[in-house]
């Protein structure tokens, strides 16, 4: 395996986190409805629950994030409807996507579940890049890095120490499991990241103007 890191870091040191009272609206597609998706990150957090300094992501709200819509005081309730809409006519044509999951990837910040096709997920993508620009003119932003690569964290990193440990606790695969895909939704995250304080305000779901 390779770009695998030395050391796990505090993720957020020195990254600006939201206030109290701050909100941030996401495109979320939410898979911890699943329960073959909950089961593996279940089994994966339990095999690294041993080591401080990792902060799991609560199963309810396991998700893969296609886009960062805005700010909350930017965009409002009537607009986050119409968004769900606009992406839903994008999405009209699209069947559901079967994606795999099993394959671990390790960041200096997080541990994740890859997805497989790394390509499959692009459909959403631009349904949720199109609805946001066509009702609030703003272009939005990807979830993370060009290029987009969908995951889904399984945990973040609080504090510096060595990854080999971690690692050689998890491997780099489970055995994988199959999920499709149907919907994407946006959710309002309400304060710092750490809170898990979430609220999904309204969904696309796929072969549906509803």
């Amino acid at each position: 395996m390779s770009n695998l890191p030395e050391q796990m870091i505090d993720r957020w040191k020195n990254r600006t986190d939201q206030a109290p009272g701050e909100d941030r609206i996401y495109w979320h597609m939410l898979v911890g409805e699943h329960p073959e998706a909950a089961a593996l990150a279940r089994e994966a957090q339990q095999r690294v629950d041993r080591f401080p300094g990792l902060h799991m992501t609560p199963l309810r709200w396991l998700h893969m994030t296609a886009m960062i819509a805005g700010a909350g005081d930017q965009i409002t309730s009537d607009q986050m409807q119409e968004m769900a809409s606009a992406a839903s006519r994008v999405l009209l044509q699209t069947p559901p996507i079967t994606i795999r999951l099993g394959r671990i990837r390790y960041h200096p910040e997080a541990i994740m579940l890859a997805t497989a096709p790394p390509d499959a997920l692009l459909p959403v993508l631009e349904a949720a890049r199109s609805a946001t620009y066509e009702i609030t003119g703003v272009q939005g932003r990807p979830g993370n890095r060009s290029p987009w690569t969908p995951h889904i964290t399984l945990c973040y990193s609080t504090a510096q120490q060595p990854a080999e440990p971690i690692i050689a606790a998890l491997g780099h695969e489970l055995p994988g499991c199959d999920i499709q895909i149907t919907a994407v939704s946006l959710v309002i995250q309400h304060g710092p990241e750490r809170d898990w304080d979430w609220r999904p305000v309204a969904t696309a779901r796929f072969g549906t103007t509803a």
